[in-house]
């Protein structure tokens, strides 16, 4: 099992992220394993979503979409508000 996770930082930040070993991912934010990583000078970090995938591929792919959002998107899906979701996927009229 894959998943794909998004961590709210304590600047209010988003870091989004895929694993194949959640608890073991979040322990190594948590801790600092990789001080040069995004979320080592913004602990501490909170899970705010995730999802799971059968494949690693699907997990990479739903992370760099994720990526792509704007930062109110991202808060419709993690608030698990679709319509929001939809709404911001539309492109703004000049």
């Amino acid at each position: 099992m894959f998943w794909v996770y998004i961590l709210r930082c304590n600047d209010s930040s988003y870091y989004t992220g895929h694993t194949d070993n959640l608890e073991a991912r979040l322990h190594n934010h948590h801790n600092r394993v990789f001080p040069n990583c995004y979320t080592a000078t913004r602990l501490p970090v909170e899970l705010s979503y995730t999802a799971q995938f059968t494949s690693r591929m699907e997990a990479l792919s739903c992370e760099q979409q994720i990526k792509g959002w704007s930062r109110k998107k991202k808060e419709a899906l993690i608030s698990g508000d679709w319509d929001a979701v939809s709404h911001h996927a539309k492109r703004k009229k000049k």
